[in-house]
Formats: C-alpha cells, structure tokens, sequence
C-alpha cells in the first residue's frame, strides 16, 4: 500500500468499527470497487491494536469498575452490580469467540465479497431501524439477566459475516430487549474490548506463523491513526444518538446496499 492509502484504511477502520456500518465491509471494499492492493494481515493486526487502544482509554473509568467489580465478586465472594456487569460480558464473549475459531476459513473464503456485504447491509440495516422504533427506555445494564447478555452474545456472532457491523447487531440485539440508545451502545462498546483483543491476537498468532517482513511504518501510522479516529467516533457517536435517532445510519446503509447492488449488476465490481 501506499502510505496514504494506509492513512484514509486506518481513518476508516477506527471510525467504522464502533458504528453501526460495519467495518470489515469498509475495509474489503476499498480493494474491490477501487481497486486497491489488500491491506495485509500485518495492517489488520495494527488497526486492530488502535482501535482497542481508543476503546479502552475511553471507557477506562468503567473498565476500572468493572474489574474491581470482578475481583470483589470472584475472589471476595463479594457480589456486586459491576462483578455481575463484568461476568456478563465475558460469557457474552464466548458464542463469538467459538464461531469466530470455527468458521474463520469458511467466512474468508466464501463470504467476503461483494454481494454477501450488500445484503446483510441492507438487511441489518433494515433490523437496526426496527429495533431503534421499537426499543424502551426502561432498563438499566445494572437489571441485565445472564440469558438477555448472552442473546446479545449470539448477534454479535453474526457480525463475523462481513456487512453486519458487530457493534450494530450488538446494539440492535439490547434495544429489542428494551434498553435505550445509551446503555445499548455502553454495552456494545465494553462487549467488543475481549473480542478484539482476541482477534488481534488471533492475527497476530498468524502473522508469526506466516514468517514474513513487517513494514513498521505503516503498522505504527496505522495503528496511531485508527486510534485516534475510533476515541473521536466513539465520543461523538453517544452525544449524536443523545439527540437523534439511529435513521442516518441506516440510511446510510441502505444508500450503501443499494450502490453496491447496482455495481454488481452493471458489471462495476466483482
């Protein structure tokens, strides 16, 4: 890649990965309608190591809490809304994690392309609108049942298929279990800190085994610049659903589904 194509994929991913748009889509696409060389695994692992970096800086007040929580109700035998929070997310983890180690090859061989992206854009797209028209504004994450976290859990495994958007199925999944916007996407963001850290650790193990020239470079720039993006899209993504709905996002989505379609009938992109 070219160091500038390295930038505009690290803005991308750090923005994509925490809105409900899908992130892997937005980073396959560039090499398929623009033509683009592949990132590499080398670069997924950096902006990997970025956006898990911005997630935790940026809730580190709730991941302190969380685990002192954790501690207190583990170690202690000393129960607590926070320990319980913690063991919520941790086991919510686990239907991603094992489909995720199952799957891998399947998903990368057969549905990451082009018209798998444009169908489940629109159709999750269509799902998220639903449950934003539909959702409560009566639970607290602190009410959250093991069996609701772990429905939340099993969507988020469906975003290994590219065009889903893990953080929009997640937060699709809570409001059409009654939680509002905020506690939705509070949940969304804190659930997806395991699962990158072991998809980056996945690639990693991957990056090893394969043996070959790391450009640093562009891993640092990469992994700095997502950063940055994904800390400014999380922070102003919870103040613009304070005040709007989830509809411009679907739009958006539905707009992209839409292009994406239209491409591959015209013969535009493979």
């Amino acid at each position: 890649m070219e160091l500038w194509q390295a930038v505009v994929l690290a803005i991308v991913q750090g923005l994509t990965e925490f809105l409900p748009i899908s992130s892997s889509a937005h980073l396959i696409l560039p090499s398929q309608v623009l033509g683009w060389p592949d990132q590499g695994l080398a670069f997924d692992v950096a902006v990997h190591v970025g956006t898990l970096l911005a997630v935790m800086l940026y809730f580190r007040k709730d991941i302190f809490q969380l685990s002192h929580g954790f501690v207190q109700t583990t170690v202690f035998r000393n129960p607590n809304p926070d320990g319980k929070l913690a063991w919520w997310i941790v086991l919510a983890t686990i239907p991603a994690g094992l489909c995720g180690l199952i799957l891998n090859d399947v998903i990368s061989l057969h549905l990451r392309n082009a018209a798998v992206i444009a169908t489940t854009t629109i159709v999750f797209g269509l799902l998220l609108a639903y449950a934003d028209q539909k959702r409560s504004l009566i639970k607290q994450l602190s009410e959250m049942p093991l069996h609701q976290a772990l429905l939340i859990g099993c969507a988020q495994a469906l975003a290994l298929i590219p065009g889903t958007s893990r953080s929009g199925i997640t937060m699709t999944a809570a409001m059409l279990l009654g939680y509002d916007r905020q506690a939705a996407a509070r949940f969304s963001f804190l659930l997806s800190i395991p699962l990158i850290l072991a998809a980056g650790a996945l690639k990693t193990k991957e990056l090893v085994e394969l043996d070959q020239a790391v450009p640093w470079m562009l891993i640092l720039i990469g992994a700095a610049v997502s950063c940055v993006s994904a800390y400014l899209c999380i922070h102003f993504f919870l103040r613009v659903i304070e005040r709007l709905s989830m509809m411009p996002f679907v739009i958006y989505r539905l707009a992209l589904g839409t292009f994406l379609f239209a491409g591959l009938t015209l013969g535009m992109i493979s």
